[in-house]
């Protein structure tokens, strides 16, 4: 089950109108680098068609590639946590369509809606677990 479809589930329509109220809908070219590792985070994304390559910074190397994601992943789950910096980069590798969410607003709208505050923790978890495991 994709981090879109997982979150959208747990939440009433209601629920899901107020989070989606806080998202919209971009197009981001390919090769664009969306942003760079220690940068404040202050967004998020859920990818609905193309494809983000995640890298990280390793003295020596270079930017080196940790992952891609597909149609269906969280990405920018910094924009969630505290310190609210990004952890890696983020290039577009084909053009991204995406739902891009404002990490503020969501995280106020978490505090004042516990049902989106669950499903949204839920997500992010679910997304950090499977990077680590991967």
């Amino acid at each position: 089950m994709s981090t879109m479809t997982m979150l959208l589930s747990e939440l009433t329509p209601e629920a899901r109108d107020r989070l989606l109220r806080q998202s919209r809908p971009v197009r981001i070219p390919a090769g664009t680098r969306i942003f760079r590792e220690r940068q404040p985070a202050d967004r998020f994304w859920i990818i609905e068609a193309g494809r983000v390559d995640l890298d990280e910074h390793r003295p020596g190397h270079g930017a080196t590639l940790v992952g891609t994601l597909v149609p269906g992943d969280l990405f920018g789950c910094s924009g969630m946590l505290p310190p609210y910096h990004w952890h890696c980069g983020a290039t577009a590798t084909t053009e991204v369509h995406a739902l891009e969410f404002d990490g503020q607003a969501v995280r106020e709208l978490c505090a004042q809606d516990t049902a989106v505050g669950v499903a949204v923790s839920a997500a992010v978890a679910a997304t950090m677990a499977r990077r680590l495991l991967t």
